[in-house]
């Protein structure tokens, strides 16, 4: 697995749009718009999620006035099947897409991707988004909030937002030089209600191979950002880095420890979701890179790759993670 550098990606612009529960937490007041409900003022929880999605990007075009014509290819995802949310979006945007699926990885996925076209293919101007809702996941994935089942303290919460970014070979004061691809990783993990510790070792496989190839360990970030451990697979993340003696440990932090207050919010164990790690890196990081409070952070978005098929025939669950980088220019 090699670790990838650019020269020439920067962001342009970015929008994230949250809901009630995540402007109740520690993020509150940071995000560009925000919803009281889960429906947004749509008729389902699905209409709802694609007006996040549509409210984050129209944001993100209008913050920079980019227009329709300037983005040049679109990448994005979302939770639920066959990329509905995204396709039913993007049907009406007249841009070329490509869907991503990568869970809650999906956020430096289609950063990645965006970043890779625009290195290699003459692509100019690439906006990447992702999104996920409480209530349309947890229907897919366990039991509609409706029916009140009973979930142990490891669950994570499914984050309600959306964000966008906007990438450009414009110069900005942000600029993402690196990332790393990760590898499909599986230690025969069987509990859904625990995808943190589920996804903990795919983290640390990809961030390893990232130090290795770019000789750079904890200290040489003012932040190490995990996408969607929250506290049980913060702590699963950490015990593996103690026994290989990393030092600098207080560097490491999580999307889902950040957009929730877990000692005061009613989200179990933290924050997952594809919009997990991007609203935290559009409403946190990149406001903290603007005023350069950082100047180097390194963020690894990890996914559960849950099918409901495959758990229901005892399979386990295979997990993912990719990292990218982000500099303050």
């Amino acid at each position: 697995m090699k670790t990838l550098k650019f020269d020439n990606v920067y962001l342009l612009s970015s929008a994230s749009v949250a809901n009630r529960i995540e402007n109740q937490g520690p993020l509150r007041g940071q995000f560009d718009a925000f919803y009281e409900d889960f429906y947004c003022g749509e008729k389902s929880y699905e209409q709802g999620e694609i007006r996040m999605l549509r409210d984050s990007f129209n944001l993100a075009l209008s913050k920079n006035n980019i227009k329709i014509d300037d983005v040049d290819l679109v990448y994005g995802g979302d939770l639920i099947n066959q990329l509905g949310i995204s396709h039913y979006f993007m049907k009406n945007i007249g841009i070329p897409f490509i869907g991503l699926y990568g869970a809650c990885s999906t956020s430096c996925l289609a950063a990645i991707n965006a970043s890779i076209a625009m290195q290699n293919n003459g692509v100019d101007c690439v906006a990447t988004f992702c999104c996920s809702h409480n209530a349309t996941a947890e229907r897919q994935f366990r039991y509609p909030n409706e029916y009140g089942a009973q979930k142990p303290v490891t669950t994570t919460s499914t984050v309600t937002g959306a964000g966008t970014m906007v990438f450009s070979k414009q110069k900005s004061n942000i600029k993402l030089t690196q990332c790393t691809i990760g590898k499909v990783c599986d230690f025969d993990f069987k509990e859904v209600n625990d995808m943190g510790s589920a996804m903990a070792i795919a983290a640390y496989d990809t961030l390893i191979e990232h130090f290795k190839n770019t000789k750079t360990k904890f200290i040489d970030y003012d932040l190490v950002l995990t996408g969607d451990l929250s506290n049980i697979g913060l702590a699963v993340l950490k015990d593996m880095f103690t026994v290989q003696k990393y030092q600098n440990l207080d560097r490491l932090n999580d999307c889902g420890l950040l957009i929730y207050d877990i000692k005061k919010q009613n989200v179990f164990s933290g924050g997952s979701g594809c919009g997990c790690s991007m609203l935290v890196t559009i409403a946190d990081v990149f406001k903290k890179l603007e005023k350069m409070t950082y100047k180097k952070v390194l963020i690894c978005a990890t996914g559960a790759l849950l099918s409901n098929v495959m758990i229901q025939q005892k399979m386990s669950i295979p997990s993912i993670a990719h990292c990218v980088v982000y500099e303050r220019v």
